[in-house]
């Protein structure tokens, strides 16, 4: 019995044995199985923003090289980033098309020539006829102030002899007033007395009526005077009245002006063989003329200005302008050299690409030169915040940020660790870090990493479980 019971107390010793290897082993299958993560937690620290953008050198002015507009160019000598020198040589022409040019050009002249000489002629004939206009209107004018003036001093005449008329008779009617004898001597009949009173009186009358009419006469000529030679003086002043202003024989002069301008500047680049030459020195920083091309009518270069420092252009995104301001101090590294100290001297949106800007930074004397790549640098220490964590430990889904944090749990095998996801909110943020609000403590642990893609109420293991 004793000997049965000592087997029986073995086997079950054996078997609690291979069961707590059983068990062993299952948590370590199950184990290995689950996401391996990495933690962190939160800590206090100041949010650096630092801006790097790209950019490129350029002249800080730049002087135009004009050239005669129309020309071919046969063979260029100059491109992009040359230092050229005063007197180089920029193209050359091609002369068999100039010369076609210029005889087009004499021709134009010639025609514009006969323009003008049929102008003036004209002109001339018109002045002629206008001075003949003129000297008959004024002839016309003094004959008929002399023939107006002779009928005012007609006028004015009957009215003095209609005057003189009606005097004499007043005078006489006085004389005989009281004349009441015949010439016989006998006395006049009452009747007689009234009939050569009424006679007078008919004759004083008709007089006055003679001498009414003619100073309605005198009026009347004289007004007619003076409307008459009012007319006729509007006639000298119309003669007299300048022409409209035509502006034609200037425009044709002017036109002439500068065909022979222009025919005098082929005649020079004849001369020279048709060689066109720089004016001035400098970089030839922009090249609008190409071989078999025409020159165009504004600049065929643009060379920079070795008199004005160059400066540095950088384009930025409306995130990086945000961090970036007018007279920032910035550190700037030009290809081949070491980074220097600048300071952001022009900022603006671009207007054919809203949203983003264009930067300036004028550069030392002799520093740099036109078409030289560079980096430009703008660090900004931003607030500090009392929960900051590693930009890998942050997530976002549907306009929604979070975070995995690891809790503890009671499981099948004991205590076991699985994600919690926890809403939070971005205070402020770089490429590494970001400040984080919400409910989330010192003594979370974050989780930044994993083996495996992982979610809410995933269980995971630790890498680091202290």
């Amino acid at each position: 019995m004793d000997k049965r019971r000592k087997k029986i107390i073995a086997g079950l010793a054996v078997f609690m044995v291979f069961m707590w290897l059983c068990t062993l082993v299952s948590k370590s299958i199950y184990a290995s199985r689950l996401p391996m993560v990495s933690t962190t937690r939160t800590d206090s620290k100041y949010i650096e923003h630092i801006v790097e953008a790209e950019g490129i050198v350029e002249a800080g002015a730049k002087l135009p090289v004009t050239v005669l507009s129309g020309l071919r160019v046969e063979e260029l000598a100059v491109q992009t980033g040359d230092k050229i020198e005063e007197g180089d040589l920029l193209f050359t022409v091609d002369l068999e098309d100039m010369k076609r040019i210029m005889e087009e050009q004499e021709l134009a002249a010639s025609k514009v020539q006969l323009q003008i000489d049929a102008i003036v002629h004209n002109k001339e004939l018109a002045q002629n006829q206008k001075a003949l206009e003129e000297a008959r209107a004024r002839e016309d004018y003094d004959a008929l102030v002399r023939y107006q003036d002779t009928l005012v001093g007609r006028a004015a005449e009957g009215v003095a002899q209609a005057e003189e008329a009606l005097e004499e008779l007043q005078a006489e009617n006085r004389e005989h007033e009281n004349d009441w004898q015949k010439e016989d001597g006998e006395s006049k009949s009452e009747e007689e007395l009234e009939a050569e009173r009424k006679a007078r009186e008919q004759e004083e009358e008709r007089l006055q009526q003679e001498l009414q009419a003619a100073a309605y006469a005198e009026a009347d000529a004289r007004w007619n005077r003076d409307n008459t030679i009012k007319d006729a003086g509007r006639k000298v002043e119309d003669v007299l009245q300048e022409e409209n202003v035509d502006a034609t024989l200037a425009v044709y002069r002017e036109e002439l002006a500068a065909a022979r301008d222009k025919l005098a500047a082929y005649k020079t680049i004849l001369e020279q063989e048709g060689k066109i030459t720089s004016p001035m020195g400098g970089m030839v920083t922009d090249v609008y003329v190409q071989t078999g091309g025409r020159v165009p009518d504004t600049a065929s270069f643009l060379l920079a200005d070795d008199s004005v420092p160059c400066q540095f252009r950088v384009s930025l995104t409306k995130e990086q302008k945000s961090y970036v301001n007018l007279n920032d101090d910035v550190k700037l590294q030009l290809d081949g050299s070491k980074k220097t100290d600048a300071k952001v001297d022009y900022i603006e949106e671009n207007e054919n690409a809203p949203g983003t800007y264009t930067a300036i930074l004028r550069l030392p004397e002799e520093t740099g030169m036109p078409g030289l790549s560079g980096k430009m640098t703008c660090s900004k220490v931003g607030e500090k915040y009392p929960n900051c964590i590693s930009l890998l430990a942050l997530h976002a889904e549907n306009d929604r940020n979070f975070v995995y944090v690891v809790s503890e749990r009671e499981g099948i095998l004991g205590t076991e660790y699985y994600v919690e996801e926890i809403i939070v909110s971005v205070a402020d943020k770089n490429d590494k870090l970001a400040a984080i609000e919400g409910a989330v403590s010192e003594g979370s642990r974050i989780i930044e990493s994993s083996t495996k893609e992982i979610k809410k109420g995933d269980v995971v293991r630790l890498s680091d479980v202290s």
